[in-house]
């Protein structure tokens, strides 16, 4: 009886290491990096955005919807953004003390007027 245990065993074993190995590839391959959608409230600096993201958190007690608000920094290379543009920022490594995100796309720009420059 003990010689069937030492034929089987080995034989399972390979078989459960193969798929594990598998699983682990597909997953490396596919990074998963957050997104979030806001807009610009400011462009004064070089190459960087400061972007409002608004969200929308149920309260426990109340059960009253309260809007919460976030500003995040975010890398903008060729300084395409402009103030009042909803823009799609995704995260990135640290480049700055600040700053660990990145402009993705412009979803929609704002419409700009002489009078708003003054």
């Amino acid at each position: 009886m003990t010689t069937a245990k030492k034929q089987t065993s080995p034989k399972t074993t390979v078989k459960k290491t193969a798929p594990k190995t598998a699983k682990v590839a597909q997953v490396e391959k596919t990074p998963h990096k957050k997104t979030l959608v806001g807009v610009v409230v400011s462009d004064k600096m070089q190459k960087t955005i400061v972007v409002k993201v608004d969200r929308q958190v149920r309260h426990t007690l109340y059960k009253k919807y309260v809007a919460k608000t976030r500003k995040f920094k975010a890398h903008d290379e060729k300084n395409t953004a402009k103030i009042g543009d909803l823009v799609t920022i995704v995260e990135s490594r640290p480049l700055s003390r600040d700053k660990r995100w990145a402009l993705q796309k412009i979803v929609r720009k704002a419409i700009q007027t002489a009078d708003a420059n003054i």
